[in-house]
């Protein structure tokens, strides 16, 4: 990590994907996310996949470089407490980011009564403030039909959360956007921002949205070809497939060069009437295209092919597993700089990877561990609300806090 965001706060109230991801990255560069859990852990505290002795290791790769309380917040005096450390004084502090309801003790109005210039992110599932989460909002846009090839028509669940990710990202953007109006403008905000609208943004952006709109066209399941392009999986002789493109002309003219394929090409594009030299006709051609360059895979080994490839500067990737990708791939290992091993306190040793971006102008350190559930409850209350020991012991005493034991 690089502490290129060190001394900004940002509390967080989150579970699922999207918020902790938002967090995690601003951790990740530096930030102290501080989270707030109640005691014994939120609704996704134990999901999988989890060790054999039950610690998530969702819960804790999502949350990697925070600080941790625990509070009862179902109880008065908890919220307060809570409430208090949101809009805790500081200028680079009182920014809050939470995917629960933006409502009671959780307000935006409560809260900034407290703290006039309060910067709070609230991440809700639609634009109505109704829930969703990453499968109904893929399912909405459409794109599972758009997956799978077969003659089925039904639609294929892609496994990826991308809209959670994605969302995410824009947190912490969003976070780190208001946080500069602040202090040029010296005014807070209250930011909405809806897992829904983040998937139906993107496809506007990407074209599909104006696809259907201006052309009328139905796109339709595309199994491993790439959309508008050429661009497919090969298998070799030994049973093993990479994944090739050939998007940019240098690209196409590779995989033409390395498959000897050049003739049988010019003859494809003469019979069809199409030039290969365009994106849009490749595509056109893709099936026929797609006989004519598998038999060169087929008849060699691996070894061969991947060897071929990256003489002719060809793009492409390996197919693996993800067994694979952790055992045996060193982009996957500490031999790449995004990766550290830690000591993930009842875990053990785990790979982490830290922010895939690097700033020139900072050392890096390895990433921090996740913490332990409450790990910070005494520092938290004692520095940042200023509490005594005598105060301490006592919401201890009474429940209202819990440390890690």
């Amino acid at each position: 990590m690089q502490k290129i965001l060190e001394g900004l706060r940002v509390v967080e109230s989150s579970a699922f994907i999207a918020a902790p991801s938002g967090g995690m990255t601003l951790a990740l560069l530096g930030a102290d996310v501080i989270r707030f859990d109640q005691i014994g852990g939120g609704i996704d505290y134990r999901r999988w996949p989890v060790t054999a002795s039950g610690k998530s290791l969702y819960w804790h790769s999502l949350n990697k470089g925070k600080r941790s309380i625990a509070v009862d917040f179902k109880n008065p005096e908890g919220q307060e407490l809570l409430a208090r450390l949101i809009t805790a004084p500081g200028a680079d502090a009182g920014l809050f980011v939470t995917n629960f309801p933006a409502r009671g003790w959780l307000a935006d109005a409560a809260l900034r009564a407290r703290r006039a210039d309060l910067i709070y992110l609230n991440l809700t599932g639609d634009r109505h403030g109704g829930s969703a989460l990453d499968y109904t909002v893929n399912s909405k846009v459409g794109l599972p039909y758009l997956t799978g090839g077969g003659a089925s028509g039904a639609p294929v669940n892609n496994p990826f959360p991308a809209w959670d990710i994605i969302a995410g990202q824009q947190i912490a953007l969003s976070l780190l956007a208001a946080e500069r109006h602040r202090r040029q403008r010296g005014a807070g905000q209250f930011i909405k921002l809806a897992l829904a609208d983040v998937a139906l943004a993107t496809m506007g952006h990407l074209g599909y949205l104006a696809e259907v709109a201006i052309n009328g066209a139905v796109r339709p399941p595309l199994g491993n070809h790439i959309f508008g392009t050429f661009g497919h999986d090969f298998e070799s002789r030994d049973g093993r497939r990479v994944m090739l493109v050939g998007v940019s002309p240098n690209q196409w003219q590779a995989l033409v060069s390395v498959t000897g394929t050049t003739n049988e090409i010019a003859g494809l594009a003469a019979e069809l009437k199409l030039d290969f030299n365009k994106e849009g006709d490749r595509f056109t051609a893709r099936e026929r295209l797609l006989k004519i360059f598998q038999p060169w895979f087929a008849a060699r080994e691996y070894a061969e092919v991947t060897t071929a490839l990256d003489a002719a500067g060809a793009c492409w990737g390996p197919y693996q597993t993800i067994t694979q990708l952790v055992q045996a791939d060193p982009d996957c290992s500490t031999e790449n700089p995004l990766f550290s091993r830690v000591q993930q306190p009842g875990i053990g040793d785990v790979l982490l990877p830290s922010h895939p971006a690097y700033f020139t102008a900072l050392d890096s350190e390895p990433p921090r561990p996740a913490p332990q559930l409450g790990q910070h409850t005494e520092a938290i209350l004692a520095d940042t609300l200023g509490l005594s020991a005598a105060e301490i012991a006592d919401l201890h005493d009474r429940k209202i806090v819990a440390s890690f034991t």
